[in-house]
């Protein structure tokens, strides 16, 4: 447990580590591509290690070379036979190594802890069965474990729901270029957190493959196109800055983030837009933003493009004057906690009146006292309840190396806040 020092002045300016969700698809394509690519300031952190540890398994050479990634991908050819591979709670590397699979000749089994055994992977089963490869999930619960027998992609059309999870489309669009047809995929219904399948068109458009695409409906990937190895530098990680934009925030002090200028991809890059209606004062530069506190008050908004983000939402509407009503985020409950429960617990420990419903949170601005905050093995909430304690004494943290799974320097670069 570590308890978090008030702040008497804040007045900072941080540099942050690469994306998470850029570091995953980089890998990905990487390993896809033929011949050696060089992955420039990814992130090493607990999740983007159970992917590199993946595609090891899987027959990709991926050494590290200080802050660099050296990936010599087999042009979309892994090495065949069985292969058990374990992801923790890391969905990202779950949903897209799932995928990757259907390439392999032969049997995949990919499981996670006990939470990843209660995420749902379903949806993204059956697109790969309508694309000629057999999936499942043996213990029928349409949850992690999940078994993957395939001679190759087929192809075809597949209808997916991906309400719960977007990564369910980016993980089959990624290895779409490789089967022996064109894909088309349609969305049956909603598509949870589009900006991420914006990041992934991003990427896959600089490894070369493009993606014809009719809105957030229908994705068509023509055979044939190839992954090019690629020199890629991994830009910052705009969920890991929100956390010191909100210190900013509810200190009323001000806080730069460096590198945080390439960011237009990343959907959370909207939480300046967040503040700001709060009441800040955002100001951007070549290559770095920043935030200046003032008083907060309290909005109405839907996060559903910005789930990560909730959690410093809420901790950040605690401190402001009035009512913030945060909406369509049901696919919070199946993230790496239920973060629409956990967050609303934690912030009753601390004195909020919060009430929460099937796909929203109500947080009422008051006063915030000290309290020992659970975070249930869920790194986003270590994070967003640190901040709290930047306000008020007496937040204690318990848990706290919970935040490896994203971000394993953050106590250290949270220090320099003071």
């Amino acid at each position: 447990m570590i308890e978090i020092k008030p702040l008497s002045h804040c007045d900072a300016s941080i540099t942050l580590p690469g994306s998470k969700s850029y570091t995953h698809r980089a890998l990905v394509l990487a390993a896809l591509a033929n011949g050696d690519s060089l992955l420039i300031n990814p992130l090493r952190s607990e999740d983007t290690e159970y992917t590199i540890q993946g595609l090891k398994e899987f027959g990709v050479p991926i050494v590290w070379e200080r802050d660099s990634l050296c990936v010599c991908g087999g042009g979309g050819k892994f090495r065949g036979g069985n292969v058990e591979l374990f992801v923790g709670n890391s969905g990202t590397s779950m949903r897209f190594l799932t995928a990757l699979a259907a390439l392999r000749e032969g049997q995949t089994r990919v499981d996670g802890n006990e939470r990843m055994r209660k995420r749902p992977i379903s949806d993204q089963l059956t697109g790969l069965e309508a694309l000629g490869v057999r999936a499942c999930s043996p213990e029928g619960e349409g949850c992690p474990p999940v078994m993957v027998e395939s001679n190759g992609l087929d192809g075809g059309t597949a209808a997916i729901k991906a309400d719960k999870s977007s990564q369910f489309l980016s993980a089959l669009l990624m290895v779409a270029p490789y089967a022996r047809r064109d894909v088309c995929i349609k969305i049956d219904g909603h598509l949870a957190s589009k900006p991420y399948v914006d990041m992934t068109l991003h990427v896959m458009q600089t490894f070369g493959v493009k993606v014809e695409r009719k809105g957030y409906h229908s994705f068509y990937v023509r055979t044939g196109q190839r992954y090019a190895p690629q020199e890629y530098r991994v830009e910052a990680d705009a969920t890991n800055a929100s956390y010191f934009f909100s210190a900013a925030a509810i200190t009323r002090g001000k806080v730069r983030v460096e590198n945080f200028g390439s960011t237009r991809f990343q959907g959370d890059a909207g939480f300046l837009t967040v503040l700001e209606t709060m009441g800040c004062k955002v100001v951007t530069g070549d290559g770095w933003a920043e935030v200046h506190g003032r008083e907060l008050h309290g909005i109405k908004i839907d996060m559903n493009e910005m789930p990560d983000l909730v959690p410093t939402l809420a901790v950040t509407a605690a401190f402001a004057r009035g009512k913030t009503v945060i909406e369509n985020i049901g696919h919070l409950r199946f993230k790496e906690s239920d973060r629409i429960e956990t967050v609303a617990r934690e912030l009753s420990r601390a004195g909020i009146r919060i009430e929460e419903g099937r796909d929203w949170l109500k947080v009422e601005g008051g006063e915030v006292h000290g309290a020992e905050i659970e975070t249930y093995n869920d790194h986003r909430l270590a994070m967003s309840f640190a901040v709290a304690g930047l306000a008020v004494p007496g937040v204690k943290i318990k848990g706290e190396r919970c935040v490896d799974k994203s971000f394993p320097d953050f106590w250290e670069v949270f220090q320099r806040l003071y």
